[in-house]
């Protein structure tokens, strides 16, 4: 944000969260003495306010759930593979053929904006023949 100082306003649209998004990952590890870190706390409660009002999530299973979020903000699962680290891992769950593990809920959660009970409910396996 080139030092320029911006107000920030209850986020009423998808484009003003994701701009929100943005800014608070550039500045999440802003050290408390600074002002960048009054922001950062500014920014937090914007965003969980807005995810809260939104966060009418649609009744499927987790894997589906992971892949509207994933349409949600353009992601790919190479993109999701980046976060977990493990590629053929990610393609098995997002095809129902390995479980989603504890470590890959935790990630995709905070990735994905979904919250950790909507991603540990139970889901059918498909079975190789």
């Amino acid at each position: 944000m080139e030092n320029l100082k911006r107000e920030w306003f209850l986020f009423e649209t998808v484009e003003d969260y994701n701009v929100g998004l943005k800014r608070y990952q550039e500045i999440k590890y802003a050290s408390r003495e600074s002002s960048e870190h009054k922001e950062k706390m500014l920014l937090a409660h914007l965003i969980s306010s807005y995810e809260s009002k939104r966060n009418d999530l649609p009744d499927v299973d987790p894997i589906e759930l992971i892949k509207i979020r994933m349409r949600d903000f353009g992601y790919k699962s190479k993109d999701l593979a980046e976060v977990y680290g493990d590629r053929g891992t990610v393609s098995k769950v997002l095809s129902y053929k390995q479980s989603l593990s504890l470590k890959m809920i935790r990630k995709f959660s905070e990735f994905l904006h979904i919250p950790v009970a909507a991603l540990i409910a139970e889901y059918p396996l498909k079975t190789v023949d």
